[in-house]
């Protein structure tokens, strides 16, 4: 058995202290990868966050893959030379797609136009380099998918940290995106995502932390970590009276079908 974690924030500072026993943690947990999101961050230096990302991916290739993107609460502040740049890291064969990017129209911490226009030039970037875009939507499933279909590139992508209903899911699935799962299908009040999960395609489902945030129960409030992935994963099993080798094995194979990953 063998689990990917496909969404990942491990250059936070939250691991400063210890990232080598979370790693350790991981392996121990059979989480065989990693896949580590690049984010832009204006506290960070911009684009110089992304690179840090990078870097640390860099020092295990084999252990992990990495994303480079813009996330929609940033959108207002990343310039255009921050996209120019990020379409050059993209290019790079160690960027496995572009993101995360999307629409937030939850907290709205950039205009929702100026999101619209981000999110749009980020899928066209995917969609130029042939990789796949990693999604951020949250209360914005309608503009999400509009934009996705008239840009999504030939590579597709992945919707991640999906916490919408079955009608959302439906949208995205028409589309040839996969749906990543977090934690938060573990939640109490999530039963409208576990009815959703329970009636995705197997062969489009994939798993994910979003450490160190969401953690699932029975670690919730708590410092998220990949080897908490595996919670999600038996949580998924339990949904679809499935046994856990299985959700394992399909989601894994999902992960590297998706985003390209090495065996």
């Amino acid at each position: 058995m063998a689990l990917i974690d496909s969404h990942a924030h491990l250059d936070s500072a939250d691991y400063a202290e210890d990232r080598e026993a979370v790693l350790a943690r991981a392996r121990a947990a059979l989480v065989v990868h990693v896949v580590l999101i690049g984010q832009w961050s204006r506290a960070r230096g911009g684009m110089a966050a992304v690179r840090e990302s990078l870097a640390l991916a860099a020092t295990d290739r084999t252990y992990f893959s990495a994303t480079a993107g813009v996330h929609p609460h940033d959108a207002a502040e990343a310039t255009d030379a921050d996209l120019d740049e990020l379409r050059s890291l993209c290019a790079g064969p160690e960027v496995v797609a572009v993101g995360e990017c999307g629409l937030d129209y939850h907290y709205d911490r950039s205009p929702r136009e100026v999101q619209r226009a981000r999110f749009a030039g980020q899928i066209a970037i995917a969609a130029g380099l042939a990789k796949p875009v990693v999604v951020h939507t949250r209360e914005a499933d309608s503009d999400t998918a509009d934009l996705l279909r008239a840009g999504l590139g030939p590579a597709g992508g992945v919707i991640h940290c999906f916490t919408g209903d079955w009608t959302a899911a439906r949208r995205y699935l028409d589309l040839g995106l996969f749906i990543s799962l977090s934690g938060v299908l573990t939640f109490k009040n999530a039963g409208a995502l576990r009815d959703a999960a329970a009636q995705i395609p197997l062969d489009r489902l994939m798993l994910e932390t979003d450490s160190p945030f969401l953690a699932p129960i029975p670690h919730r409030g708590k410092r998220n970590e990949p080897a908490h992935v595996r919670f999600t994963a038996a949580r998924l099993a339990e949904l679809r009276g499935l046994p856990i080798a299985e959700v394992e094995a399909a989601t894994t194979a999902n992960a590297r079908r998706a985003l390209r990953l090495p065996a």
